[in-house]
C-alpha cells in the first residue's frame, strides 16, 4: 500500500545564466531522487588546491520559496565529496523562504596540503539542493522546565559509550 500523495510546494525559479537551458534547469534526476543537481555557472575550469580559500560559485538562478515552512539545503554531490574531496564551505547551505537573491555555492578541496587539487568545468554537476520542512515554534520563557528528563543537564558524552 503506498502512502497519500502530499501536495508539493511551488517554487518559482528565476533562470539568471542563459547557459542552464543546454545544462538543465533545476530539476530531480529520477523519479525518487531526493535533491536537485547545481551546476556550476564559470566561465572557465576553476582548480580548487587542496587547503586553500573556498571558492564562491553560482548555480545561475534564484530561487522564491514564499513559503516559511520551507527551506532549501544545498549539500556537495556525494561522488564528488567522497572520490574527490569537494565539499561546502560552509558544509551546509540554508536558504531562508524569503532570500530571492543569487544561489551561490561555497566550494572547497578538503585534501590534505600535497593532495590532488579538484578542477571544476563550466556546467558540471557540483552541489545539490534538497527542499525541507520547516518547523517554526513559539518559544516560552521559563525559569525551570516543565519535566526532568533521565538525561538532564548532561552534555558531551554523558550517555555513555557505545
Amino acid at each position: 500500500m503506498s502512502a497519500p500523495a502530499r501536495p508539493s510546494p511551488r517554487i518559482e525559479v528565476k533562470p539568471l545564466d542563459p547557459r542552464l537551458t543546454a545544462w538543465g534547469l533545476p530539476r530531480y534526476q529520477s523519479a525518487m531522487a531526493a535533491a536537485i543537481d547545481l551546476h556550476a555557472c564559470l566561465d572557465a575550469p576553476l582548480t580548487l588546491a587542496p587547503g586553500e580559500r573556498p571558492a564562491l560559485i553560482s548555480a545561475g538562478f534564484a530561487l522564491y520559496i514564499g513559503d516559511p515552512a520551507v527551506a532549501a539545503l544545498v549539500l556537495p554531490r556525494s561522488g564528488l565529496g567522497h572520490r574527490q574531496g569537494l565539499v561546502l564551505g560552509n558544509l551546509v547551505g540554508l536558504i531562508d523562504p524569503d532570500y530571492t537573491g543569487p544561489i551561490m555555492v561555497s566550494a572547497w578541496n578538503r585534501n590534505p596540503p600535497g593532495g590532488p587539487a579538484i578542477t571544476l568545468s563550466p556546467g558540471e554537476r557540483f552541489a545539490q539542493m534538497v527542499f525541507v520542512p520547516v518547523l517554526r515554534p513559539e518559544f516560552a520563557v521559563v525559569d525551570a522546565f516543565s519535566a526532568a528528563t533521565e538525561r538532564g543537564d548532561g552534555g558531551f558524552g554523558s550517555t555513555g559509550r557505545g
